[in-house]
């Protein structure tokens, strides 16, 4: 396979056999991690109530022909104040699953946009998930929602995009046939996001799969809030459960 890089000079590819493949595992889980969601209702949560429910301890998310989203649309963490709550540096932990019909993400250090199809859009860093295991369309993958970047770090990189835009992908963390025993396709998949300062790491099922570090200040986010998509089009649904944080903010 080839890693593919962007830049604003062109496109390079990189062969993956070149580089040898890296395998980190996650970290243990910090004490002090605070629950955000309590398995019962959608307390300290916004969202569209047509679309958003909890099923079974978990958190639910779904779209139909009779019941569709107009654009993009998020669960927003709240918090117990006014105002959604603003995370910096962070770990948060959580479990998804979701159909192969449409794509999902975790939205973090993100803005609430006003003025928009529906009154629960975030534009910022996206934690891709999607019920595929072929490259590159696939979960854990950066995506810059709403922004300049599109697709910051594809699955499997350790990269950094400088303060042109342009993009160095310096190692692999996981393959193709690797991530495809990795990831646990129609089932639930543990996810680790951790972001310190401009550098963005992502782990799924216990493996790390992306360091991304950030250099570009057209792209860089340093703050913002935490939300869960529903993706606009194709009808679909999306779980989500065990959601966690750890930050010094809290």
């Amino acid at each position: 396979m080839f890693l593919v890089v962007l830049s604003l000079c062109g496109i390079h590819e990189v062969r993956a056999d070149e580089m040898s493949v890296e395998v980190v595992a996650v970290t243990p889980e910090p004490s002090g991690m605070k629950s955000l969601f309590n398995g019962k209702d959608l307390t300290g949560w916004v969202g569209d109530s047509r679309l958003w429910s909890v099923r079974d301890g978990v958190v639910h998310g779904e779209t139909t022909e009779k019941n569709p989203t107009s654009g993009n649309t998020f669960l927003i963490y709240s918090g117990s104040g006014d105002t959604p709550e603003e995370f910096g540096d962070f770990e948060l932990r959580l479990s998804f699953r979701c159909n192969a019909t449409n794509n999902s993400g975790i939205q973090y250090r993100s803005e609430w946009l006003t003025e928009r199809k529906n009154d629960w859009v975030l534009a910022g860093y996206q934690h891709e998930v999607r019920n595929e295991i072929d490259f590159p369309n696939v979960s854990s993958f950066i995506y810059d929602e709403k922004g300049k970047g599109k697709r910051l770090c594809y699955i499997g990189e350790k990269c950094i995009r400088n303060a042109k835009g342009e993009k160095e992908v310096t190692g692999m963390l996981v393959d193709e046939p690797q991530f495809q025993k990795l990831f646990n396709l129609d089932g639930w998949n543990d996810v680790v996001i951790v972001a310190e300062g401009n550098r963005i790491r992502h782990y799924l099922n216990d493996r790390q799969v992306i360091d991304f570090v950030n250099n570009d200040p057209a792209t860089v986010r340093e703050k913002g809030v935490i939300g869960l998509q529903l993706h606009a089009g194709k009808s679909m649904w999306t779980e989500f459960k065990d959601i966690r944080l750890y930050s010094k903010e809290l």
